[in-house]
Parts: C-alpha cells; sequence; structure tokens
C-alpha cells in the first residue's frame, strides 16, 4: 500500500507539476509571462460575470423575474 501512495506522490511531483515548475522558473526572467495563467483565469471569471448581470438584466426587462416575496420555498 505504500508503494501505491508513493506512486500518486510521484506523479504528482514529476509529471504533472511539470508545468508550474516551468512558470517558477520563468518568473525570475518575465514576472508576466509567468502570471499569463492567473491573468488568463482571472479575463474568463471577469466575463462570465459580465455575461450573468447582462442576463439578470435582460430578465429584469423583460419582467420575467419572479419578485414575489413568497417565490422561494425558504422564505
Amino acid at each position: 500500500m505504500k508503494d501505491f501512495f508513493e506512486a500518486i506522490a510521484w506523479l504528482f511531483e514529476e509529471v504533472l507539476f511539470l508545468p508550474y515548475q516551468f512558470l517558477t522558473s520563468l518568473e525570475l526572467n518575465n514576472w508576466w509571462l509567468a502570471n499569463g495563467v492567473s491573468f488568463l483565469f482571472a479575463a474568463i471569471g471577469f466575463s462570465a460575470l459580465i455575461y450573468w448581470i447582462n442576463q439578470l438584466k435582460s430578465f429584469d426587462d423583460k419582467g420575467e423575474e419572479n419578485k414575489d416575496p413568497s417565490a422561494h420555498s425558504f422564505l
């Protein structure tokens, strides 16, 4: 059983974390490229937030949203 968990540790440390090890070595040369993944995730989250807010506004403008206080069962 110990070999099984050591194999999992080897897989993560030597194979699956290689891109992150590359990014940590890249940070010494270029901070912007090393943080590109973070910027990408932030841009995706921000665009999803804008889409969600626009959808909420469109439902509110059409009057499809039920604003009755008893509309939700937990209220």
